[in-house]
């Protein structure tokens, strides 16, 4: 696939990153030289300097031979232009754009094909704020990663020393909860994958994923580890777009604090907020954390957009009591660094991001994708068509599809036709089916695929895509 990457920013360079690595022909196109030079030294591409708004250096970047256009500058104006020109002038079939602004987000009409002719719209700094939320939601959870609308969950757990099934094989959760069905997808030891068998012992310390539907979520969590108390306070460490983001939509639930050096920007923020207790100061300023009870904060989330002040504030407030800690950080051998040391949860907002962005790359029919251990797993959600002739996994059991050795079918989301459904589900409602050796894939099912090394995609990609001749 040619694909032309707008930003050489952080999204960028990320996505550049993983689809370089997938036999695909990049181009990468920013105003900093000094940027795109350290990308070429890495990585095999193309890389033309210029403003991405500007014809001719899309028609240098090749946009006239182009599949795919990422516009990911930090200039919402400057990618809604480029995919303006991709659609007019170049007539590149698939346009996303990095949107950052709430005001244009809240008129989809603006990127309507008369219009701006956006075809996806991404929001970073929502996915994190929803990323965060879902973290709050289940304080024992490492990562939430949602399928299906929402219907099926994967979360990552590490395993303690207390939790019932760690000193047990994988088989014993099954008769320890007959009631609950689901799927350990993978397990993760000192960093290495190990394929989950029924007479795997869980140890702790296991990075455990497994799926299951979202209501059964916490039932599976208690057999895995002990429960923390349910979250109640919540201590935000930057007032920018993401702690802003992220006040708004947690106030209502939990006693929220949020910390902002610009005195202005906080006068902003109190202004705009209804319940959360906004503060001018510094996030690293230790009288101030201790002042405002940092101690008894169930979960502080640093958030600043200077990867070193969050890390320095994440680390005094879990020194000062903190219970958990949760950091923003940007490069990614920061987050090597410090994840699953005193800071509990380190994000990277390309990598949170770049999922959303890879489902629009994915062959095939690829309705949902989640980029896991910092880039080198996947989770997706991809649609099952055809028949048993045209198709290589529907009409199959589980059992007889080709799947490589790391590849783990997790749970399977199908539709009843005329059943009574939710709203907007157009006559259909859905059941959830864990996914075992003898369950059957049918035409129209959404399967959840997970994947401990990103290079078996392709391949997942060509097992579930339809032979030519299928209409």
């Amino acid at each position: 696939m040619r694909i032309v990457i707008l930003g050489a920013g952080q999204v960028g360079s990320t996505v550049a990153e993983s689809l370089v690595s997938e036999a695909n022909d990049i181009t990468v196109v920013d105003v900093e030289p000094a940027r795109l030079k350290r990308l070429q030294d890495r990585l095999d591409l193309r890389t033309v300097t210029g403003n991405a708004a500007h014809p001719a250096v899309l028609e240098q970047a090749g946009a006239r031979d182009a599949d795919l256009l990422l516009a990911v500058t930090q200039s919402d104006e400057t990618n809604m232009v480029a995919c303006k020109l991709a659609a007019t002038m170049f007539n590149i079939p698939t346009k996303i754009a990095r949107i950052r602004s709430a005001d244009y987000l809240s008129h989809p009409e603006i990127f309507s094909a008369e219009n701006f002719a956006v075809d996806h719209s991404i929001c970073p700094e929502q996915i994190l704020c929803d990323y965060i939320v879902k973290l709050l939601e289940f304080p024992e959870a490492l990562q939430v990663l949602e399928f299906a609308d929402g219907r099926v969950s994967l979360v990552a757990v590490k395993a303690f020393h207390g939790g019932p099934l760690v000193g047990h094989e994988i088989q014993f959760l099954r008769s320890h909860m007959p009631q609950v069905d689901t799927r350990v997808a993978a397990i993760f030891r000192h960093d290495s994958a190990i394929a989950p068998e029924g007479k795997t012992v869980v140890e702790a310390g296991d990075e455990v994923f497994f799926i299951a539907a979202t209501g059964n979520i916490r039932n599976v969590l208690r057999e895995l580890r002990r429960m923390d108390k349910p979250v109640k306070r919540v201590m935000i460490g930057g007032g920018g777009n993401i702690g802003r983001r992220l006040a708004h939509a947690i106030e209502d639930r939990y006693e929220v604090k949020i910390i902002e050096f610009n005195k202005a920007g906080a006068e902003r923020l109190a202004g705009e907020l209804d319940r959360t207790l906004v503060l001018a100061g510094d996030v690293t300023d230790e009288e101030l954390l201790d002042a405002e009870n940092v101690a008894q904060m169930d979960v502080y989330c640093a958030v600043t957009n200077d990867d070193e002040t969050n890390i320095m504030s994440a680390l005094l407030a879990k020194r000062r009591g903190a219970h958990k800690v949760v950091a923003l950080i940007n490069r990614g051998s920061y987050v090597n660094l410090v994840q699953a040391g005193q800071i509990d949860i380190a994000i990277s907002p390309a990598q949170a991001t770049i999922g959303t962005l890879l489902a629009h790359v994915r062959r095939g029919d690829c309705a949902v994708v989640h980029s896991l251990r910092r880039g080198a797993a996947e989770a997706l959600e991809l649609i099952a068509h055809g028949d048993r002739q045209s198709s290589r996994v529907v009409g199959r059991n589980v059992e007889a599809l080709e799947l490589p050795k790391g590849v783990t079918i997790g749970a399977i989301v199908r539709g009843r036709e005329g059943a009574r459904a939710a709203p907007g589900d157009n006559g259909r409602d859905h059941d959830v089916i864990i996914a075992h050796h003898d369950t059957v894939i049918e035409s129209g099912d959404h399967v959840v695929v997970f994947v401990v090394n990103k290079r078996l995609v392709p391949r997942i990609e060509k097992l579930f895509q339809v032979n030519v001749g299928f209409i």
